[in-house]
């Protein structure tokens, strides 16, 4: 959508500034963001100017600017020295404050998810692997590799190690649209209880910027997770995401 056109639509849903008893700010704030994410103002196209909006809203150039502060703060708009300010594209989050599978996250946002499964077979555990499943270097354990889609475009790549008798279970399911936790839990009885998390920043390899279209060198989150159903390690995982499109979120308090 251009940006005559989006404007108009902007324009036939401003507020009355009268009846509000939010700060102007925030209303702004708030018409643009639903804008931005009901595809009124496409990724990458530019948004009305200070003055096109000072317009629109009948607000002042403070005000305006006040609320596209918020919207780059959010990641929502990012600015281009010179030409204005430009809608970015949504990255999809996951909450840590619980325990879900990727699909169950996304899901529950909204969002349309898939696997395609790369490889599911019998591997010698490694050192790394047999430590965290409390097996035995060389030992068989089962690995999954799965590429998940979010929206049709791939996310993640998801790399997972299982005692081989789960695995074997994991082998008989549709891994391409059931998500794994939700199978282990439903059909075979594990209570997953907690994980372990790490996350660090890497650089997308051949094969990863392959599988997940993008450029070799572009930012990923990498994590690694240790699922347990009370104290037995159920589910060791390497899962690497897009940095362009995903990020985790937590709230964490001061007590």
């Amino acid at each position: 959508m251009n940006g005559k056109s989006a404007i108009k639509v902007v324009e036939e849903q401003a507020f009355d500034t009268n009846v509000s008893a939010l700060p102007l700010y925030t209303q702004v704030r708030e018409k643009l963001r639903k804008s931005i994410l009901d595809g009124t103002y496409a990724p990458h196209t530019q948004m009305p100017s200070e003055s096109q909006m000072i317009r629109m809203f009948g607000v002042s150039r403070i005000t305006i600017r006040q609320a596209l502060g918020d919207l780059q703060k959010e990641g929502l708009i990012f600015k281009v020295m010179g030409k204005g300010s430009f809608v970015s594209k949504p990255k999809a989050f996951q909450s840590l404050s619980r325990l879900q599978g990727f699909g169950e996250a996304m899901s529950s946002s909204g969002y349309e998810t898939y696997s395609n499964v790369l490889s599911a077979k019998p591997v010698e555990a490694t050192a790394q692997v047999a430590n965290r499943l409390h097996v035995k270097p060389g030992q068989p354990v089962f690995e999954i590799q799965r590429l998940r889609f979010l929206n049709r475009e791939p996310i993640s790549v998801d790399v997972s190690y299982f005692p081989i008798e789960i695995g074997e279970k994991l082998l008989q399911e549709d891994l391409a649209v059931r998500d794994i936790f939700a199978i282990l839990e439903n059909d075979h009885g594990y209570n997953l209880t907690h994980a372990d998390l790490q996350i660090e920043a890497i650089s997308a390899d051949e094969s990863l910027a392959q599988q997940l279209r993008v450029d070799e060198g572009c930012p990923l989150l990498r994590m690694e997770r240790m699922t347990y159903a009370g104290d037995k390690p159920i589910d060791f995982e390497y899962l690497y995401y897009r940095g362009d499109a995903f990020q985790y979120r937590l709230r964490i308090n001061r007590t």
